[in-house]
């Protein structure tokens, strides 16, 4: 696989993404993570993401002791607790060193065996480390096919056990939403969310030769639609 330059497509976007979410939407995700009273299109969303949360840690073994996870895009940081909580060494990357801050102002004083390094930077930068587990939960979303499975690959070099992720499935909503350049209203939209074939991503993740995919489960609660899959190590 061939390094990427400083400038290739994935670096713009992810550039773009750090300045939106550590300004436009900042304070939106804060409250969309919490508690706080929300919209009912940003119910939907929350509901939704507390789902997805729920199946990617529901794939990760109960007991995490003794075992290195990596959430790449951890945003505000809640799956990095729940899966400190249940023993992992947990290192939180996120693009929007705004939102790392209001995960470690939100991280528990207590969580058992467990702990958590946070760091704002870039989820693919090797310098992190190696890990058994790499959840990605909605931090691939926003990117075109080739650049996501891309960004699977190497992720998957520092993974010795599974990889999850997600993904924005092609329904005919998603697109015709994507081909108008919004999902949100115009005064609260986000960067486009980029709708891809399942049947096109499982091809392209097919030259991951020592990978295979596993469980995929998908998650629709009016605003918010994403699919997670899983990969897991051969033999």
């Amino acid at each position: 696989m061939a390094t990427r330059s400083p400038e290739t497509p994935y670096d713009m976007r992810r550039e773009a993404l750090a300045t939106y979410f550590d300004s436009t939407a900042k304070k939106a995700w804060i409250d969309l993570t919490s508690d706080a009273k929300v919209s009912g299109i940003r119910a939907t969303v929350r509901a939704g993401r507390d789902a997805m949360r729920s199946t990617l840690l529901g794939w990760l073994p109960h007991d995490l002791r003794r075992t290195r996870v990596l959430d790449a895009g951890c945003g505000t940081g809640a799956l990095a607790v729940e899966a400190a909580c249940r023993g992992a060494e947990v290192t939180g990357v996120d693009v929007a060193g705004g939102l790392v801050e209001v995960a470690r102002e939100r991280t528990p004083g207590f969580i058992g065996h467990g702990r958590i390094h946070w760091r704002s930077g870039d989820m693919l930068d090797p310098a992190f480390g190696s890990f058994d587990h790499v959840v990605a939960m909605d931090s691939l979303i926003h990117y075109a096919p080739e650049d996501l499975v891309d960004a699977v690959e190497q992720l998957t070099q520092r993974a010795t056990r599974s990889v999850l992720f997600t993904f924005a499935p092609h329904t005919r909503l998603l697109g015709a939403m994507h081909s108008v350049g919004k999902v949100f209203p115009k005064n609260d939209r986000s960067p486009a969310i980029v709708p891809v074939s399942e049947t096109e991503l499982r091809a392209r993740l097919g030259r991951l030769g020592d990978w295979k995919i596993a469980r995929t489960h998908r998650v629709s609660s009016g605003f918010y639609t994403s699919q997670a899959l899983e990969l897991v190590k051969r033999g």
